[in-house]
Parts: C-alpha cells; sequence; structure tokens
C-alpha cells in the first residue's frame, strides 16, 4: 500500500476487544506482577498444587523483581485485534525490497521480529541468525559492497546498541549505507523493571550519533513510514553511510488505529541524484590535467558502481595518465598497463584525487618516531610546483569529534562532490581542453607507462618468490596458492585483512568490481570474518565463488559468524593467514624498546608479552568444525597448502563454508 491514506495495509477484521496502548501494556505489566504474588506468597496454595512447576530463573538475578519478571506466569488477557503496528512496519520495509536482516534476536523489538517472520513469511527481509550485533552491522557492510544494496540489521535498546558500535563506525568511515534499526522500552510508566530499564534511553541513537549520517524516533506509525523511507534515502544518497532509527517497544506492539481520521500510509522511495562537482571547477580541473606534463590520478573510494570503473579508465586512456588505486574500493583494473604504484607521487605536476580518505597522507611522508607525542618526522613528497585537485563527496558530511577526516590538506581546485557522478562531466571537459600538439605529448606518455608497467610487476613477481619454500608458509605463497585454486571460477575476494603486505592488489589480476570489495573503512578489528559472511551471502545469490584471506586475531572478535555462515548455508573459502600474533602491535612494542635500549640492556625480546596469540595454539580448524564448517589443519608445509586448497574449494563449490588453518609467516 503507497500514498492511499484511505486503506489499511490489512482489512483483518476486529474480532477481539481493542486495547489502547498503554492500558494493553500495563495490563502486561501488571499481569506479570499478579502471576507471581501468587508463586511466591502461597495465596491459592489448591491451584497452586495442580499447576504445572513455574520456570526457575537460569541465574540468580539481583533482586526479587527480576525473579518475577523472568519466571512469572502472565495470565490469559485475550488477544488484541486489529492490525499489529509492526505488521504495518513490515509493509513499509518491504516496498524498499530489503533482501536480509542480519539481526541477533532481543526482547525490545520482539514485536517486529514476529511480524518479519510470521506476517512477512521470512522473505525480503529474511532473519539471518546472527551471535553479535557487530556481525550484524559488518554483515550488512560487507553485503553492500557486492550488491549495492543495504540491509537493516536491528540492535537491542542501548547494550545492543553498544556492541554494534565498531562496525556502525567502520561502515560510516567507509561510507556504506546501513540502516540500523534499536528497538527501545521508552514509555517510563509502563516498562518492566529491572532489566528492560537497564536497556532502555531517553535517547539511544545519542550512543551512535556522531558516526552516522541521520537517525530519528519515530512516536507513530506514520512518523515511521515516513522515517524509515527517509533513512533509506539519506543511507543511499552520496556519501553513503549509516542510519539509525530508534524503535519503541509500544509502537510496535499498538494496533494500527485512525489519527486524524485516516490511517498510516507508506510514502513512496525515490532515489536522489548524487551531488556533481561545479562545472566551472571541473572545467579548471580539465585544463590542469590537459596542461600537464606528469599528471597522475589517485583513487580510493572513487567507483560506487561497475560503471564507476569503466568512467576511470576512460579518463586514464584519454590521457594516458597513470592510476594509483588505493585499494578502499576496486577502482582501476591492476592489469592495466596505466597502474601504477604510490611512489609516482613524487614525480607528478597535478594530482586528481577521487574521493581519497587521507589527502594529506597520500601526498606527505610521516615516521612515527614513536617516543613522544609530536616527535614524528614528516616531509612533502609533491614537487614545488605541484597542484591538487579533489573530487570528495566526503566533504559533505564532515563532523567534528571523530577524526575520520585526517589531516588538514590545501587543495587547489576543490570539489565537494561524488567523483563517480562528476567523471563524465569530466571526461567530456577534457575532451573540450585537448589541443592537436598534445596528442604526441600524451602518446609517448603512454609508452612509458607501459614499461614501466612491465618493469613494476617483474619486480613485484621477484620479491613474492622470497621465501616461497618457507615454513610457516610466506604471505605471498599463501595469497598466491589461494589464487591458482579458484582462477578458473568466477571468484571474489571479499576480505584480505591481517596484513598479508597487499600481495593480492599486487599479484592477482583484479579487475572487476566483484573482484575486491575493499577495506573496512575504519581499521577496526573484528570487520574480516563477519563481512566476509556477508559479502558472501550477496555472491551466493549472483552464483560467484567468495574467497576470503582470514587473519586470525580478527577471527576471535566475532567467532561467532561461522556459525552463522553454516546454518544459512553461506558458501565461503577462508583461508587463515594465522601468524600466531598480533604482528603490528608486536613492531610498535620492540620499536618502543629500541628507543629506549630495553632490548639492548636486557638482552631479550620481551615484545611477545601481550601480543602473541600462543600457549595455547588455537585450532582454527577445530573451532569451524564445531560450528558446522568443513576445515582442515594446521597447515604449515607450503607444499601441503595447494592440496589443501583443491579439496576446500570442492566443498565451497558444493554450497558449504570451509576454512583452512595455515601457519603463516608474520607479513
Amino acid at each position: 500500500m503507497k500514498d492511499d491514506p484511505k486503506q489499511a495495509p490489512n482489512t483483518t477484521p476486529n474480532t477481539a476487544p481493542t486495547f489502547a496502548r498503554r492500558q494493553f501494556l500495563g495490563n502486561v505489566v501488571a499481569g506479570s506482577a499478579a502471576g507471581v504474588v501468587g508463586a511466591t506468597t502461597g495465596v491459592n496454595a489448591a491451584a497452586a498444587e495442580t499447576a504445572p512447576e513455574v520456570k526457575k530463573p537460569s541465574a540468580l538475578p539481583p533482586s526479587l523483581r527480576g525473579i518475577a519478571n523472568e519466571s512469572g506466569e502472565v495470565p490469559d488477557m485475550g488477544r488484541v485485534g486489529g492490525v499489529a503496528g509492526s505488521d504495518f512496519m513490515v509493509d513499509v520495509i518491504k516496498t524498499l525490497d530489503i533482501k536480509y536482516t542480519p539481526t541477533n534476536c532481543a526482547s525490545s523489538f520482539r514485536a517486529i521480529h514476529e511480524s518479519l517472520i510470521d506476517y512477512g513469511q521470512n522473505t525480503a527481509p529474511e532473519y539471518i541468525s546472527c551471535m553479535h550485533e557487530e556481525s550484524g552491522v559488518a554483515m550488512a557492510h560487507g553485503y553492500f559492497k557486492i550488491a549495492g544494496k543495504p540491509l537493516m540489521t536491528i540492535c537491542h535498546g542501548t547494550v545492543g546498541l553498544m556492541h554494534a558500535t565498531m562496525g556502525i563506525y567502520n561502515a560510516w568511515c567507509d561510507r556504506v549505507p546501513v540502516i540500523i534499526v534499536g528497538g527501545n522500552d521508552t514509555d517510563s510508566a509502563y516498562r518492566p523493571p529491572m532489566v528492560p530499564t537497564y536497556h532502555a534511553a531517553q535517547d539511544i541513537n545519542a550512543i551512535v550519533r556522531d558516526y552516522t549520517k541521520w537517525d530519528d524516533a519515530p512516536v507513530s506509525l506514520q512518523h515511521f513510514a515516513n522515517s524509515f523511507v527517509r533513512a533509506y534515502k539519506v543511507a543511499m544518497t552520496p556519501p553513503y553511510g549509516p542510519v539509525a532509527i530508534s524503535l519503541d517497544l509500544g509502537l510496535q506492539q499498538e494496533p494500527v488505529h485512525k489519527k486524524g481520521g485516516v490511517l498510516p500510509s507508506i510514502p513512496r522511495y525515490i532515489p536522489s541524484s548524487p551531488p556533481q562537482g561545479d562545472s566551472g571547477a571541473v572545467r579548471e580541473a580539465a585544463k590542469l590535467l590537459v596542461q600537464a606534463q606528469n599528471p597522475l590520478i589517485i583513487a580510493d573510494r572513487c567507483a560506487r558502481t561497475p560503471k564507476g570503473i569503466e568512467l576511470l579508465v576512460q579518463l586514464a586512456e584519454l590521457l594516458q595518465v597513470q592510476v594509483v588505486d588505493q585499494g578502499s574500493r576496486m577502482n582501476f583494473p591492476r592489469t592495466h598497463y596505466l597502474s601504477t604504484s604510490a611512489q609516482a607521487v613524487g614525480q607528478a605536476d597535478v594530482i586528481l584525487g577521487l574521493e581519497l580518505s587521507d589527502f594529506w597522507g597520500t601526498v606527505n611522508n610521516y615516521t612515527d618516531n614513536g617516543e613522544y607525542e609530536g616527535v614524528g618526522t614528516q616531509s612533502s613528497k609533491l614537487l614545488p610546483q605541484a597542484k591538487l585537485i579533489s573530487i570528495n563527496a566526503a566533504d559533505l558530511i564532515t563532523k567534528a569529534n571523530y577524526q575520520d577526516f585526517q589531516k588538514f590538506q590545501v587543495i587547489d581546485v576543490q570539489m565537494p562532490a561524488d567523483a563517480e557522478a562528476t567523471l563524465p562531466a569530466l571526461i567530456e571537459a577534457v575532451k573540450q581542453a585537448l589541443t592537436p600538439d598534445k596528442k604526441d605529448v600524451i602518446a609517448k606518455r603512454g609508452e612509458r607507462a607501459k614499461k614501466a608497467f612491465a618493469a613494476d610487476f617483474a619486480k613485484t613477481q621477484a620479491a613474492a618468490a622470497v621465501a616461497w619454500n618457507a615454513s610457516p608458509i610466506s604471505t605471498a605463497r599463501l595469497v598466491m596458492e589461494t589464487f591458482n585454486a579458484i582462477k578458473h571460477l568466477d571468484w571474489s575476494l571479499v576480505a584480505s585483512e591481517g596484513n598479508v603486505s597487499n600481495w593480492p592488489n599486487r599479484l592477482w589480476p583484479l579487475e572487476k568490481a566483484h573482484h575486491w570489495i575493499g577495506r573496512s573503512g575504519g581499521f577496526g578489528v573484528g570487520y574480516g570474518a563477519p563481512a566476509s559472511v556477508g559479502a558472501a551471502l550477496a555472491n551466493r545469490d549472483l552464483g560467484r565463488f567468495s574467497v576470503s584471506i582470514q587473519s586470525d586475531g580478527d577471527l576471535m572478535y566475532a567467532p561467532g559468524v561461522l556459525w552463522t555462515a553454516a546454518h544459512h548455508k553461506i558458501p565461503l573459502l577462508s583461508v587463515m593467514h594465522n601468524n600466531r600474533g598480533w604482528h603490528q602491535e608486536l613492531m610498535h612494542v620492540q620499536r618502543m624498546a629500541d628507543f629506549r635500549n630495553r632490548r639492548v640492556n636486557l638482552g631479550q625480546d620481551m615484545g611477545p608479552i601481550g601480543t602473541s596469540i600462543q600457549n595455547p595454539d588455537i585450532q582454527y580448524h577445530e573451532l569451524a568444525k564445531s560450528m558446522g564448517w568443513w576445515a582442515k589443519g594446521p597447515i604449515t608445509r607450503p607444499e601441503d597448502l595447494g592440496p589443501a586448497l583443491k579439496e576446500a574449494v570442492e566443498v565451497v563449490k558444493s554450497g558449504h563454508p570451509a576454512l583452512l588453518n595455515v601457519w603463516t609467516q608474520p607479513r
């Protein structure tokens, strides 16, 4: 039902007495208390003797009132007639074609949970059972970067939203739309005491407001319909970002009724156009690029869609300009001769930055000397005459508290706009600015780029061959043996966490948008495993093969997502980069010890204390098996890796998740 105030979403006749919202909720609480009084004080003892045994609490609550809420029996108060408010909410959600809702269940949204699975028949969205709220958000994060459509995840009041915060911050930093609905028992006059009150707040969205794009707390069903469609619209307007809606439990449970003489209706969703660069700034940028002797393009989150890759290739080939892909998205084919490394920054006289998360860090050197704050050494990589151009939609949603906007960099031509949406105009402006005398310069630049690309790739291959036969297994061999096992498939690398020296981006033929989905955004550990499962869920529907290079520490933040993958039959090949430690943190501690002459004076390295994941070694393959995965390990010899991968690939092709526990070099 859309835009029809005369028609309810469901016309089921009201066959039972209609309770007012406050009366209904008040009766629930009163009934619970009454049932407990009879059981605990001996009132109506004869009836109690024949009644079934009252369920005991599973753990000792802090008070008798807590015991009452957990073990009391609620008398039958009849049925609430009419259409449930949460049924109407499901009608709203279904108009937006949200396919899944990865969620950890909880009481504060029990009404909409029941409506989703019964009234909504558990389809569009389908309920995906998660063990942790952070996993639910990260699954939605990974899913979007394959499917291009957001998912909804539901959190439980204060505590559930607190669990979800790291996932939400990653999505915020990575400019990914996720719809977070938080159940909240708002009305303190009718809210049960103890646990429900601990888990409620006047404003639960305050927890995440600094790193969400928009939020609301609807107070009526029409308000919910308007807010949910608005939330979807805001989340899906570049720059993308997570949004939050606080959903009152009473509003979920009350029947649909007329307000002001009309029933609630569902507004239509019409997507917004992405913001494009100012035409004058686009022409100025084109002029600088055409006149440059050695221009350079650097892309980080430029390609929102597969079309973005095509546009960037078109611009690069038009000018024969090299492209650095920083890898937060799949922006530019790694097999293209114009693909280059960050070392090219120092030779460029004009640099076009497309959705860079850190322009300052891109054009400056910084060494963290570590001992005291502010003693890091920094220097510019730029030529004195270099001009900088930026197209970045993130400039439109910069906030003050969290520092994801990075250090300030002076930009010569700055466009707060969506890069992909601006590229067509920039390409046309470049064509208009090109003159015949530039054709020879551009052609020669392309020939130089071809030679440089071949030489750089040969160096990379030589570097990968170092320690090829080492045990534990080198990260280069781990990555290349994995690719060799899947190269004949329509594959998708859904995560590569844990510092494997960036070998996939250096050696794999990443060419299509789904070949690489990028990193976490906020670099929050615990993203890799659930985001891989979310992306694999999207790839499952598209018939693709999903593979993840999974680090050990990251998996242990949210191992419950392994069960989710097995339970919902989400095929994923997870190849463990098990270096048995947090190696980056180990290096930080070792550098601090060197600054202070500790290792020399003590004669030993104490760095592994607090950074090692050993004694005992975690048997990740056994962990995965216990949650329904096919798994094998530990694999320590390089000659065993290829055959094990071959086995695992066949398992995943049959529709099941598989994990290989591979012992690796630190990086």
